[in-house]
């Protein structure tokens, strides 16, 4: 069935020399359909007054039916996040270079967007992954990431031992730089450049991948998406750690804490326009079957 979209809210890439211009442009076009549109209200702080009515973002999810998103994954990856309880679809118009998230050029932003509000437009899910942070048996921080929640080391010189269980079952002990878990939205993502494997975004699983372990024989493990997945800093270490949801700082890690990470109960959705390929993405953003 078709969804009705009536309220429209935007979310900018602040930093983007064109934004002003491609925010105009859409709001123009969106309210020339009879749309109600509202501006996000950072994005607004940073690039001025352009006579639209601005909402926080908390405002946007619940008042809007459709939220489009103009920059780039970074941006998507934002809006994901703290829109996620709201389950409000998601469109991508990217500035900058082909997205695995944001995958409509400017150029074609009014088509695109037209064939959208006419109801041509495909739906995906994507999964999200919830993360905590246990000290002493209590949760001191929580976070959630569309992409991967890293364990890191907290030094630069040193690495980190860590202690990995998949429900409840102990999986290994290692000396490394960090573990990511990944999403199927993160395997193109930080997890591919640590030798994780590409998974196609339906997929129901998760990836852990080492990062630069000591032991050659450590490699990435694919999972069941509803797995419980902890990792601890073991006490046999001797070097604290750091969180990371999608790249942004949750909180450092002391000897013993645990990191309890799982998939979420909402999905993030995305609209595509009809056609949309997903491995069309992949050729042009990895540069597949290109000759020297």
């Amino acid at each position: 069935m078709t969804r009705q979209f009536k309220t429209i809210g935007i979310i900018g890439k602040s930093q983007d020399p064109g934004i002003v211009k491609a925010i105009e442009e859409i709001s123009q076009f969106c309210q020339k359909s009879n749309l109600d549109v509202f501006l996000d209200e950072y994005t607004a702080s940073h690039i001025g007054n352009i006579g639209l009515k601005t909402a926080e973002r908390d405002s946007l999810g619940s008042q809007c039916d459709l939220i489009i998103v103009v920059g780039g994954d970074g941006t998507m990856l934002s809006a994901a996040r703290t829109l996620c309880e709201y389950e409000i679809p998601l469109i991508g118009i990217n500035l900058g270079r082909l997205g695995f998230l944001a995958d409509i050029s400017p150029t074609e932003a009014e088509d695109r967007l037209q064939e959208i509000l006419n109801g041509e437009y495909e739906v995906e899910e994507r999964v999200l992954l919830n993360a905590s942070i246990m000290r002493n048996g209590k949760v001191i921080a929580t976070g959630n990431a569309l992409n991967d929640v890293v364990v890191h080391k907290w030094e630069v010189a040193h690495m980190i031992e860590t202690d990995t269980y998949i429900n409840d079952d102990f999986v290994h002990t290692h000396r490394s730089d960090g573990i990511i878990t990944s999403t199927p939205t993160g395997s193109t993502a930080y997890a591919l450049s640590g030798g994780g494997p590409i998974i196609q975004p339906g997929l129901d699983a998760l990836v852990i991948v080492p990062i630069c372990p000591h032991t050659l024989s450590n490699r990435p493990i694919a999972i069941k998406s509803d797995s419980k997945i902890k990792i601890s800093l073991s006490n046999t270490g001797r070097h604290k750690g750091q969180v990371t949801c999608d790249g942004h700082m949750l909180h450092e890690l002391e000897i013993g804490d645990e990191v309890h990470i799982e998939t979420g109960t909402r999905k993030l959705k995305l609209l595509h326009p009809k056609g949309h390929d997903y491995f069309q993405i992949l050729r042009a953003k990895l540069h597949w079957a290109e000759h020297p």
